[in-house]
């Protein structure tokens, strides 16, 4: 079996708690991958995180930050998230359980072939002659800058229908996860991880349009004109510079996120936002 383990950055604890899973790992004869970052730190050998979809298990240490950079590098390989971040949606394992947590994985792959996991939906963004990589979180299209005299006239569309048209620094659609992240910070509702669903938000339009929530199966068409520059973000990690007019069609992704081990409490987390 193949681990690779993703820890966050310029972090002490989680570099300490990568190396212990690492040696546990060792003695049970598994081939461990740690991110090139960590790998320094520890002086071993490190490897991309892009490469990390070919191993069993992807080992998430950090917060949710760190999540979502181990889910895209993980594709379709389960990934088990340990918290030692302040929030914990994406994280359910606490720190002091983590070896234990990671070596029950491995048990169960070594007897089934397989793991058991939960699958949690993606975004997808695609424009004229580019495909971005799934979003756990949200697609952001939105004008070269923010603020007086940035944004865009946008123009959304759901499954054809028209939803809103106007001025606005841009349009957020995110999936349950990401409807606690930025999708929240931009007056976005909450959505519980359980709903089949995505949340389409509009950042700072001046017609003051509601935020709605849209079945997970249906395609949200974003046209963007009257910019000079504009732009698509994925997961706040991928930028996809286009030029106006245009247009970005969004929708359910082909392979969901694989989560492996224990599920995180939503409200319990929820709790911490506070």
């Amino acid at each position: 079996m193949k681990v690779a383990i993703v820890a966050q950055w310029d972090n002490d604890r989680t570099a300490r708690l990568a190396s212990d899973i690492r040696e546990r790992l060792r003695a049970e004869d598994v081939t461990v991958w740690i991110d090139a970052a960590t790998a320094a730190e520890l002086d071993v050998s490190g490897h991309a995180v892009s490469t990390f979809h070919m191993a069993d298990l992807v080992v998430s240490i950090g917060g949710d930050g760190t999540f979502l950079f181990a889910a895209h590098g993980a594709q379709d390989t389960p990934v088990l998230g340990v918290n030692l971040g302040e929030v914990g949606f994406l994280n359910a394992v606490n720190p002091e359980d983590a070896v234990d947590a990671v070596l029950r994985e491995v048990r169960r792959f070594r007897e089934d072939g397989d793991l058991p996991t939960r699958s949690m939906p993606r975004l997808q963004a695609v424009g004229e002659g580019w495909t971005l990589p799934p979003a756990v979180n949200e697609v952001v299209v939105q004008g070269a800058r923010r603020g007086h005299g940035g944004g865009a006239t946008i123009d959304v569309r759901i499954d054809g229908s028209p939803y809103a048209d106007g001025h606005a620094d841009g349009v957020l659609v995110a999936t349950p996860t990401g409807s606690t992240a930025y999708n929240l910070s931009e007056d976005g509702p909450l959505v519980h991880p359980g709903v089949p669903g995505f949340v389409v938000t509009q950042m700072a339009d001046a017609d003051g349009r509601p935020p709605l929530v849209v079945d997970r199966d249906v395609t949200v068409t974003v046209a963007v004109e009257d910019a000079a520059e504009a732009v698509v973000v994925v997961d706040g990690r991928v930028r996809e510079p286009v030029s106006p007019p245009t247009e970005v069609t969004i929708g359910l992704a082909d392979d969901p996120v694989r989560m492996a081990g224990p599920a995180s409490d939503f409200f319990e987390a929820l709790g911490k936002l506070d």
